[in-house]
């Protein structure tokens, strides 16, 4: 059997001090007798072993205590993480073991720091996004006190435009709230079996005014003459059609279309494509479209209104179904969004 690497230095070691004390022993005892013992092998060999049980001990004690103290003297890692099996003299196994715990310690840093950034943008478009509308209905009452109220037309106007910027606090506060409610489950899906060509109907329907403003055409990718069933939420799943084909809208360019397509992926599942030939997305935005108060476009998007949280809460309701959303765009070409349902049954 292979010598274990860990007892080399010991052993090693041990063989030295047997070799030269046994050595000295016997040059000793010739000295006195003119003769040498064959007691000396004896000799030699309880030397050996017990030399290389103390070197060992004392060695690994040695570097336990060193170890410990590196980990102590790090002060980003907690003595409670130290790990605690029986420490070795292999100091390649030493080296790797603590070279793997710094690197999950720091990894585990470069996440808090990445956490800690999101928290404090969101809580900074969180003040910005609640602020504006604040203000300004503050700014309108505090008008009307200061005398604007004895204009009948005046304080008709400005309790119109500060209800309206308190439509608007009320609507991202609902947002935020469903956005908590989808993260910790709290949101419970009514599912049911619909036909999502009817659903997405109505949705164009309720957005054709809105298109219309700007020309764009809201219709199929081709003509559907059956219905296709799915088992989900409808509610939740009208929202999400909703939240697309606003936003297709919003950065759509003029005289333009916005397509929506369904498609069997494999036996049980559908995808639901939401297209448009609007301005598209850069590759850099893509990875952050989906958090938060997260804005490709700040300007045109303020100017167009929204919370900044419609593609969140899109991607939660998708998630709270177990399915998948994807995203495809070229910028100033246009871009898809699609997610994945569930085939349902035929209602009769």
């Amino acid at each position: 059997m292979k010598f274990p690497k860990k007892y080399n230095f010991a052993a090693a070691t041990a063989l030295l001090i047997a070799l030269f004390s046994t050595l000295a022993m016997g040059l000793f005892l010739y000295a006195l007798t003119r003769e040498v013992s064959l007691w000396l092998v004896l000799y030699f060999v309880i030397s050996f072993f017990l030399s290389f049980l103390i070197i060992q001990y004392r060695v690994e004690k040695f570097i336990y205590h060193r170890i410990k103290k590196i980990y102590r003297d790090v002060r980003i890692l907690n003595e409670k993480d130290f790990p605690q099996p029986s420490v070795t003299t292999d100091m390649d196994v030493l080296t790797r073991e603590v070279e793997n715990y710094v690197n999950v310690k720091k990894l585990e840093i470069e996440t808090l720091n990445v956490r800690e950034n999101y928290r404090k943008e969101f809580m900074g478009n969180v003040s910005h996004e609640l602020k504006t509308p604040l203000f300004t209905v503050q700014s309108y009452i505090l008008t009307l006190l200061d005398g604007a109220m004895k204009d009948k037309k005046v304080r008709k106007e400005y309790l119109r435009r500060a209800n309206k910027g308190v439509d608007r606090l009320i609507y991202i506060v609902k947002e935020l709230d469903m956005i908590a409610k989808l993260e910790v489950g709290g949101l419970v899906l009514n599912k049911e079996n619909f036909d999502i060509i009817a659903l997405v109907q109505n949705v164009f329907d309720l957005l054709e005014m809105k298109a219309s403003k700007k020309n764009i055409s809201l219709v199929f990718d081709k003509e559907y003459n059956q219905k296709i069933y799915v088992y989900a939420d409808k509610e939740r799943i009208e929202q999400v059609l909703t939240n697309l084909i606003v936003n297709s809208i919003k950065y759509g360019k003029k005289e333009g279309t916005t397509e929506v397509g369904i498609d069997t992926i494999v036996k049980d599942k559908l995808l639901v494509r939401v297209t448009d030939n609007g301005e598209g997305i850069q590759n850099e935005n893509l990875p952050r479209l989906f958090e938060r108060f997260y804005r490709v476009d700040k300007s045109g998007s303020r100017k167009e209104g929204g919370s900044g949280l419609g593609l969140s809460i899109v991607k939660h309701i998708v998630e709270a179904h177990n399915e998948k959303i994807y995203v495809e765009s070229q910028f100033g070409v246009g871009s898809e969004f699609s997610f994945t349902l569930k085939k349902g049954q035929k209602v009769t």
